[in-house]
C-alpha cells in the first residue's frame, strides 16, 4: 500500500491532457540556458555513438528522411520510442494520419539526441509537434542524478525551442521501471524502487518548462501500471520496454493531445 501511494502521488502531477508544469517555480529557458553553462554535467554535452554502426547507419537513415522535408510529427528518444517500428499496425493506427518520423534510438541518453539535433535530425524542417521521451538510460546506476537528467532533458528541450521555433513540444514523463534486481528476477514485476523514482523526480522538475503554449508535459505513466500501482510484465515484458499491449496504452494516451496540437 505505501508504494501505491508513493507511486499515485507522483502520477497526479501529471496525468491532465495537457498539464503545465507541477510544484515548484517554472523553468524558461533563459534560465536553463545560464544554469547549463555554469554546469559540468555529462548529460548535457552532445556526444555521437559512432561506435555502433548501426547507430551511425540509423542516423544517417533519419537524416535522409528529414532532407525529404514533409513532416508533421516527430517522436524523438531512446528504445522505447525506437520499439514502435515492431508494431506497425498500431503505428499507422495512432499516428499515420499525420506525416510521422521516428527518431527513437536503442540505447540513446540524453547527450546522443542533442549530438543528432545538432547534426541533421531535425534540419530544414518545422514539424507542428515533436514528441520527446527520453531519459531512462540516463538512470542506470549512479550514472546521473535526478537533476542532471532533468537538465539532460532541459537542454533538449530548449535546443528544439531554439531550433524549431514554430514547433510545439510535448514533453513525456520517463515511463516507470523495474530496478536491475526486479528485471534480473524473471518471476518478478516491478513496484515502486530507487531508480523509477528518481525517474519520477526528474519528471517532476522537467515539468515546470511546460509553459501551455509551445512547451507542454504529459504524464501518462498510470496507463502502464495496475490497480496497485505495480508495472507488470504483461505491459513491460523485461519491465523496460514495452508489450505490444503497452504500445497501445502508449497511443491511446497521447492520441487526443496529439490531436488537438496538430489541430492547432
Amino acid at each position: 500500500m505505501k508504494a501505491r501511494t508513493m507511486v499515485m502521488a507522483v502520477l497526479l502531477c501529471g496525468m491532465g491532457i495537457l498539464a503545465i508544469g507541477c510544484n515548484g517555480p517554472k523553468w524558461t529557458c533563459r534560465q536553463v540556458s545560464e544554469q547549463l553553462a555554469a554546469s559540468d554535467n555529462a548529460a548535457i554535452r552532445p556526444v555521437p555513438r559512432l561506435e555502433s554502426s548501426w547507430w551511425v547507419e540509423r542516423h544517417n537513415a533519419v537524416n535522409s528522411r528529414v532532407q525529404q522535408g514533409n513532416v508533421d510529427l516527430m517522436l524523438i528518444g531512446d528504445s522505447i520510442t525506437h520499439g514502435w517500428e515492431n508494431h506497425p499496425d498500431l503505428w499507422q493506427t495512432y499516428f499515420g494520419r499525420w506525416n510521422t518520423v521516428n527518431a527513437g534510438f536503442s540505447g540513446d541518453r540524453t547527450q546522443h539526441v542533442l549530438w543528432r539535433l545538432d547534426n541533421g535530425n531535425i534540419d530544414g524542417i518545422s514539424p507542428r509537434v515533436v514528441m520527446l521521451m527520453i531519459g531512462t538510460n540516463n538512470s542506470n546506476g549512479n550514472d546521473h542524478t535526478a537533476e542532471e537528467i532533468a537538465e539532460g532533458i532541459a537542454a533538449i528541450v530548449c535546443k528544439l525551442r531554439a531550433k524549431l521555433p514554430e514547433s510545439k513540444v510535448v514533453i513525456l514523463g520517463i515511463f516507470p521501471r523495474g530496478s536491475k534486481e526486479q528485471r534480473n528476477d524473471k518471476t518478478a514485476d516491478a513496484v515502486y524502487n530507487p531508480q523509477w523514482s528518481k525517474n519520477d523526480k526528474a519528471n517532476e522538475l522537467v515539468s515546470r518548462l511546460a509553459d501551455g503554449k509551445h512547451i507542454f508535459y504529459l504524464n501518462i505513466n498510470h496507463v502502464f501500471l495496475d490497480d496497485q500501482g505495480v508495472l507488470r510484465r504483461d505491459i513491460m515484458p523485461d519491465l523496460l520496454h514495452l508489450s505490444k499491449e503497452g504500445y497501445k496504452r502508449w497511443g491511446q494516451a497521447v492520441l487526443p493531445t496529439l490531436d488537438k496540437l496538430m489541430a492547432e
